[in-house]
């Protein structure tokens, strides 16, 4: 396929709407055509400053306060004291319901708005023409160059009789709480883990284990206080053996 077709396919690529070999073979087709790459960059980063924007202007507490008063309720007759011992537990379990289905709710669009950002860090790199900004297959040159970058430190997995590969890593953002994210490479596709500390409200009550989002396979887990997410268009086989590795790492 061309670039002509693959420039068609950018914006699902961007938005994770591709199928997973389309997603993986367009991954394989950006790291040998800039042009695709650069445009494919072009449209992750429009679309994070799309959703900044969204979030930019929230109403204050004095605000809302000020429209609440501004409302006028409407006054009613008394109820009768009959219908008040029916309505109330139909009005108990109304409240209940609707206030399961909000956090419902909210929880799973937090999740979604996790997954898709790192998804969009993801793609990011692999369109970049530098993914990383330290470069090396040793995780004893990798792993020094966090330190007094990010406030915490992680071990990195021995990779020999492995297939996997390391790139290198550089520090990212998730909501504004800094990380590291270190590239992997398997049989040419490449792997981002992001590492956070596992304190903010964004990450500390998401659910750990493996999950599908954007087009990629993404696992994710808790040790020592940090919160780890491996993602990728790789097989889950291969984000569940490299999380092995990670775990593992000593």
């Amino acid at each position: 396929m061309g670039c002509e077709e693959w420039r068609d396919k950018l914006d699902l690529y961007a938005d994770g709407e591709l199928n997973p070999a389309e997603a993986s073979q367009l991954s394989a087709h950006m790291r040998s055509c800039a042009a695709c790459a650069a445009s494919a960059l072009e449209r992750v980063q429009l679309k994070r400053l799309v959703a900044v924007a969204g979030t930019r202007y929230q109403p204050s507490a004095a605000l809302r306060e000020k429209i609440s008063k501004t409302v006028v309720a409407k006054p009613r007759r008394a109820l009768g004291w009959q219908w008040r011992i029916l309505a109330v537990p139909a009005l108990l379990v109304l409240i209940a319901s609707a206030a399961v289905n909000w956090y419902v709710g909210r929880e799973s669009a937090r999740r979604q708005r996790v997954y898709s950002e790192l998804a969009d860090l993801h793609v990011a790199a692999l369109a970049s023409a530098t993914p990383v900004d330290v470069v090396s297959t040793d995780r004893h040159t990798v792993k020094p160059w966090f330190q007094g970058k990010i406030p915490f430190s992680f071990n990195l997995p021995e990779l020999q009789g492995s297939e996997f590969t390391l790139r290198g890593g550089r520090v990212t953002y998730l909501a504004q709480t800094p990380g590291a994210h270190l590239i992997y490479q398997v049989r040419k596709h490449e792997i981002s883990v992001f590492i956070f500390q596992d304190r903010k409200t964004e990450t500390a009550t998401l659910p750990s284990g493996p999950t599908h989002a954007m087009s990629f396979n993404l696992e994710n887990w808790t040790q020592g206080g940090l919160r780890y997410f491996v993602v990728g268009d790789v097989s889950t086989g291969d984000i569940q053996a490299l999380s092995k590795l990670l775990q593992d790492a000593k």
